[in-house]
């Protein structure tokens, strides 16, 4: 069967795209069978056919000329040899691109492959807005050359034996590879319900099928090797369904992929648009169909160079999982124009861009030019389609019920299609309390059908006569109770997009439907009067309501509206309207969806003669004309007429094209400009150190940003006590430098020596900014432990062999897990004996050893005497200094494609300041780490997959780790050891390596399933990490070594996604998007508490002091939540709004503290890895 009808297609594209984004279905293939011009694969099980290209096809670095397709789900670069060798395999020894690739079979007539070459400029244009669409920051594509390869219906080689019956279960999907001079896209589509079965028999066992591209074995100088390969489906079965149901390229099931370039190529680079289209792709919104018929089993004829007159009918259509794309809260921009007295020697800017300014002698006018309709000031192509998007609010009560129904801001779409006058409206978010009530109210998106309705001769539309900045208001009286409905709408103009934006609000009443009661709606008529200003208009609007127990009532509404805008009133633009004109609607049809809360209304507009005349035959005026939907149609003599493509598009009329504006003619925006073409037109924007001036349309040079700290214009402290540092735009902040105190402008010396760092048998002299320690006559070492020539006692020798014996640092004595006896005056044990890290303290006998019930809490001291002496002298327990928080510091948070910041002052985020510190449009960048010695951030990359790290002080990227990765995501650096250890989800492992990647090493690799976050305690020694394993997740903890691996958490848990540690509170917090609650606890006493709940998808997370900061995949937001109160304080929503991966704190100094690893690297001549017992592991 065709979709031969356009009004079934364009409301079946509406649906699917504005209102459910659902999976492609499988006559949305590109074209394919013999009546497209394929070619057959011979039918069985394993057969090969090669297609010599007329252009090349570039796969990774190499160019080929040929390639093999394949029965078993995949396209080769050179002939494969038998299956036996490379079923079941991935990457496989072959240059191979596996659209989904296992043991097929197609002999005895099941399935069929089909294949063939393509350069027609529809099959073309389809491929490049899959490309552009799911690389929109890129450059846009035009290819010139194209493969298609369908496998249709084919079955796996030998009966299933997974439970699915004794019936074959049969797949389709397709592979286009469409190239041009220097890249080649693999653009791949699976169809809803066309994978049925996600695994093969091979060798008697089953395996998962696979997809992804490989390059093959690669020739080295002694041997070959297995070169680079990228896997779109793991070995678990879930992979394989999903491509039916994610993607890549903005459209569900549909996957897009960079597979090669030249002259130099570095990884396979997949689509970055994971979320779904808010309206119709241009090529799935034309109302004409191919000029060949899509594969149906059997060959059709069809002439393509016949235009058919079509018949309009409408049809429901339930599409497959539906949703509507949510519109941001916030209010769009758009400028309200109107007329003042002036001249267009200083108003010209404020006429469309595509609009003539004109002068009256009392004021001037704007004259959308030939080719465009509108009011002047908002100009539109003729023939283009137009959408309409806005917010609907207000309350309505419903029946007799006495609670109203509150809209807080659902979303409104609309589509029309200019040339046939066809509209269609989506409300998403409305309750089934009101949603089936408001099904007689078409007049909510009726207006739009008005507006873009389809002219008689003689006669205009709405948006001809005063563009799309009016307000409209419309009273609904409902028969014969008297419920009233106000309707008030805002039009606000056309966006950017050209989309007419719109904000309404509904108060009142409406009869109650029954949940299940379902409308239909005769065509009806409405006058509109046209005066100065103002529009009005009024109808009688009957519909028939069929209730859930199969009765009917026919009722009816009342609707008077009225419409008021500004019009120029120094022309003659409104002397050509007609006083009274009549908008024509039929073909109504109203649906509510109430498992998805959605809406829609669709219908069909003609505005003419109030008298209705005679009725026109042409085919402009009917709709029934076949030309494109980017295209007007052109009346002729009777039924004659012919198809001109809208300005901004190219073609005959039946098939027009995009012109892009900006490569015809580069200088079109002018100087310190970018060009962006769109859809029949184009946009500049001005360049970074440039804005729009006063005419909005030349770009002027900005106040440039003044780096005062390298100019030495800054008001901080000398070089020698302060550090500038530089914070973008002309702003700075004053440090003061370590062992100064201050506000960075002003910064004091600190006495060191007042805090006893050095040994109780040394002295210590202060210096500006540090100090000195020196052993006191008799005594040896270097001040931060000095010891006598006397032999040693027991206590002496016990203390000495924790500390190790190891030279100390200026700074104090490195910490240790074990407690380190405290010796008196005489080397003998000191009768009471504290833990620095608990606080608790005991009393211990002259041989150390503890006295049994003398151990007290926390902040207590026992009284401890030998027996031969007193009472101990009673000290207070030392308190920990508490430090000022350091100016300067940023949280770094990752999207797809960029790393952003956003600046901390105290615990807030500074929001006005936040940016974009590193661009990598090509890359989906998951974990972020910050090493706060050399300023450097770390991050993962699963597109490559790779780890890479740059300067935030500025610097080219630099790939660390790119080989022996799966899917890198969870990532921490050891600032004190200088490593880095991350997780890989694929090869299900944990791993540690210098900084600059060298000395790799696997510490974990076993009791894995989905490895994610890590974090790191280099004080400490200890290593912790999250496994969101759907079956039994868990948080783990290990030495940093790797060694003394234990389970920290194992009930309770969802998807714990987010990790931090706080090296200030010692807590360790995680965020879970099972759950939904963000949690923490001290490791070493497992004391577990929620300190946050209700949170929506966390992702990363890290911790500043008292407050946390996560991101939220369902917010697309940075949260921060304050741990103390237990409350979310603040949030920030970055300008690109799509999905927020990990978050790290970037501290602009260091925080405090030491291990073994601190001094000489611990003595390791590789990696030094800290663990708690004082000791190092040298690998």
């Amino acid at each position: 069967m065709f979709w031969r009808d356009q009004g079934w297609l364009l409301w079946a594209t509406f649906l699917g795209f504005v209102a459910s984004a659902h999976s492609i279905r499988r006559d949305e293939f590109f074209p394919f069978g013999q009546s497209a011009g394929d070619q057959v694969l011979e039918p069985e099980n394993d057969r090969t056919q090669r297609l010599d290209l007329s252009a090349p096809l570039l796969f990774y670095d190499r160019s080929f000329d040929s390639i093999f397709i394949n029965t078993n789900g995949f396209v080769a670069t050179e002939e494969p040899p038998s299956e036996s060798t490379y079923l079941g395999k991935m990457p496989p020894s072959f240059g191979m691109i596996a659209a989904l690739h296992g043991d097929l079979d197609t002999s005895a007539g099941v399935g069929k492959v089909f294949f063939r070459q393509d350069s027609r400029a529809d099959v073309l244009r389809r491929a490049a807005e899959h490309i552009n669409r799911a690389f929109p920051y890129n450059d846009e594509v035009d290819p010139t050359h194209a493969v298609v390869v369908t496998w249709v219906d084919v079955a796996p080689h030998t009966p299933h034996t997974r439970g699915d019956g004794l019936e074959k279960k049969r797949n389709s999907f397709q592979l286009v590879l469409a190239s041009l001079q220097k890249a080649s896209y693999a653009i791949l589509l699976y169809a809803r319900d066309g994978v049925q079965f996600s695994s093969t028999l091979v060798q008697g066992s089953d395996v998962i099928m696979h997809g992804g591209f490989s390059k093959g074995l690669v020739p080295g100088f002694w041997f070959t090797s297995q070169g680079p390969y990228y896997r779109t489906t793991s070995d678990e079965e879930i992979s394989v369904r999903e491509l039916a149901e994610q993607t890549n390229s903005g459209q569900r099931g549909v996957w897009v992929y960079e597979i090669g370039t030249s002259p130099t190529f570095s990884d396979v680079s997949p689509g970055e648009v994971t979320d779904l289209p808010t309206e119709p792709p241009p090529f799935l919104a034309q109302t004409t169909e191919p000029s060949w018929p899509l594969y149906t089993g059997e060959q059709v004829k069809n002439d393509p160079e016949q235009i058919e007159i079509h018949s309009n009918q409408y049809q429901p259509l339930q599409p497959h999982d539906p949703e509507v794309v949510e519109l941001d809260e916030t209010e769009i921009n758009v400028d309200v124009f109107s007329y003042n007295f002036g001249t267009c020697s200083n108003n010209r800017n404020k006429c469309s861009q595509f609009a003539d300014c004109r002068d009256y002698s009392s004021g001037f006018c704007c004259h959308c030019r030939p080719g465009f309709y509108g009011n002047g000031i908002q100009c539109v192509a003729e023939g283009k389609p137009q959408r309409m998007n806005g917010k609907i609010h207000g309350r309505v009560f419903v029946g007799s019920s006495p609670y109203p129904v509150e809209l807080g801001g659902v979303d409104l779409h609309s589509y029309v299609v200019v040339n046939d006058g066809r509209s269609y409206v989506a409300i998403s978010d409305i309750p089934e309390t009101l949603g089936p009530s408001l099904l007689p109210l078409s007049v909510l998106g009726g207006v739009i059908g008005w507006a873009f309705a389809l002219e008689q001769p003689g006669y205009r539309n709405g948006f001809s006569v005063i563009g799309g900045e009016f307000t409209r208001e419309a009273e609904v009286t409902f028969m014969p109770w008297n419920e009233k409905l106000i309707i008030r709408q805002e039009f606000k103009g056309t966006d950017e997009l050209d989309h007419l934006v719109v904000k309404t609000t509904l108060e009142g009443k409406v009869p109650e439907m029954p949940l299940g009661s379902t409308v239909t709606m005769d065509p009806y008529a409405e006058i509109y009067q046209y005066g100065s200003n103002l529009i009005t208009s009024s109808s009688t609007r009957e519909y028939k309501v069929n209730m859930p127990d199969g009765s009917t009532e026919t009722r009816t509404y009342q609707c008077r509206q009225t419409i008021t805008f500004q019009s120029c009133q120094h022309g003659d633009s409104l002397r050509d309207v007609k006083p009274s004109q009549m908008l024509s609607v039929d073909q109504v049809f109203v649906l509510y969806d109430v498992n998805n809360k959605i809406l829609r209304y669709a219908m069909s507009n003609k505005v003419g003669d109030v008298n209705g005349g005679e009725p026109e035959e042409n085919p402009c005026f009917t709709g029934r004309h076949g030309c494109d939907n980017n295209a007007v149609c052109r009346p002729g003599q009777g039924s004659q007429f012919t198809c001109e493509c809208a300005a901004g598009f190219l073609g005959n009329g039946r098939d027009c094209d995009d012109i892009d504006e900006c490569r015809e003619n580069p200088q079109i925006c002018g100087y310190n400009a970018v060009c962006n073409n769109q859809p029949g037109t184009y946009r500049c924007e001005c360049e970074d150190g440039f804005q729009f001036g006063s005419d909005s349309r030349t770009c002027v040079e900005v106040d440039r940003p003044v780096n005062h700290c390298e100019d030495g214009t800054h008001d901080c402290d000398t070089p020698e006590r302060a550090q500038c540092s530089y914070t973008g735009s002309s702003s700075f902040i004053c440090s003061c430098l370590p062992g100064y105190v201050g506000d960075g402008r002003n910064c004091q010396d600190i006495d060191e020596c007042q805090s006893r760092r050095c040994h109780q048998d040394a002295d210590c002299f202060n210096t500006p900014g540090s100090f000195a320690c020196r052993c006191r006559q008799g005594y040896r070492g270097d001040g931060s432990y000095c010891y006598s020539d006397r032999r040693r006692t027991r206590c002496e020798e016990e203390r000495d062999s924790l500390l190790g014996g190891t030279v100390f640092g200026p700074r104090g004595p490195r910490p240790s897990e074990s407690h380190i006896p405290a010796c008196d005056g005489n080397g003998e044990y000191e009768p009471l004996q504290c833990d620095r890290r608990t606080g608790s303290c005991w009393c211990v006998d002259r041989n150390g050893v503890e006295v049994r019930g003398t151990r007290s809490a926390p902040g207590r001291t026992p009284m401890c005497i030998h027996d031969d002496g007193g009472p101990p002298d009673v000290r207070p327990t030392p308190r920990p200094d508490v430090d000022p928080l350091p100016p300067g510091t940023h949280l770094l948070f990752a999207q797809s494609g960029r790393i952003e910041h956003v600046p901390l002052e105290s615990y807030e985020m500074r929001k006005e300041g936040a940016k974009a510190v590193l661009h990598l449009p090509e890359r989906v960048i998951i974990g972020v780490a910050y090493d706060c010695v050399e300023k450097v951030v770390y991050w993962t990359d699963i597109t490559s997959p790779a780890i890479s790290k740059a300067s935030i002080q500025g610097g080219e990227p630099t790939t660390v780790i790119r080989t022996d990765l799966g899917s890198p995501e969870g990532i921490t650096v050891d600032h004190i050891g200088r490593t880095i250890f991350w997780t890989d989800s694929m090869k299900d492992r944990i791993e540690v390596a210098s900084l600059d990647g060298s000395r790799r090493r696997v510490i974990v690799d076993s009791d894995l399933i989905n490895p994610r976050a890590i974090v790191a305690d280099p004080v400490h020694g200890h290593l912790y990490w999250t496994d969101w394993n759907r079956e039994a997740p868990k948080i783990e903890t290990s030495y940093m070594d790797g060694s003394n691996r234990r389970v920290l958490v194992q009930n309770d848990l969802g998807l714990p996604n987010g990790l931090t540690y706080d090296f200030q509170s010692s807590l360790l917090c995680w965020a879970d998007a099972g759950t939904h609650k963000m949690e923490c606890m001290h490791p070493d006493r497992g004391d577990r508490t929620s300190v946050l709940e209700g949170i929506q998808y966390p992702f990363g997370i890290t911790s500043y002091g008292r407050k946390i900061f996560y991101t939220d995949w369902k917010r697309n937001a940075v949260v921060a939540m304050d741990r103390h109160s237990g409350r979310e304080s603040d949030e920030f929503q970055p300008a690109k709004q799509t999905k927020l991966y990990g978050i790290t704190s970037a501290y602009s100094q260091c925080p405090p503290g030491r291990n073994y690893c601190s001094v000489n690297n611990g003595g390791c001549t590789h990696l030094c890895l800290a663990t708690p017992n004082g000791q190092t592991t040298c690998s």
